[in-house]
């Protein structure tokens, strides 16, 4: 698989599924998991040491999952904001304020679609 699209919730599955489209029309192999990294720590762990080329988060409220995700590998992840509560500002927020060290790209709120265009292009240098 190239690229795990990873939600937060399965309230997240509209988002999911715009990254999917996109995927799907350039033939990107992908997976798409649910896990928080509230509720799940452990699975979360376990996608992300799987062997995917590019990680896409997407993830509302705290939006802590695309940061967990990137402190447990070496890999592109990309942030997907869910417009969940305060129009998703609070997502967005929290995704481009990663730690030195933890670096996560950060599209725009409810931008799955680029996501995927971005992972597509990080896919490509390869």
């Amino acid at each position: 698989m190239n690229v795990a699209i990873v939600m937060g919730s399965e309230s997240d599955r509209k988002i999911a599924e715009k990254a999917e489209k996109v995927l799907k029309e350039n033939k990107i192999p992908f997976e798409t998991f649910v896990a928080s990294a509230h509720r799940n720590p452990e699975k979360v762990k376990e996608i992300a040491k799987k062997d995917f080329s590019v990680f896409i988060a997407i993830a509302g409220l705290s939006a802590a999952l695309p940061g967990v995700i990137a402190s447990h590998n070496n890999k592109p992840v990309i942030g997907v904001p869910v417009s969940a509560k305060l129009g998703g500002l609070d997502a967005l927020l929290a995704i481009s304020q990663m730690p030195k060290g933890v670096p996560v790209a950060c599209v725009g709120i409810d931008n799955a679609e680029n996501a995927a265009y971005l992972a597509i292009r990080i896919i490509k240098l390869k």
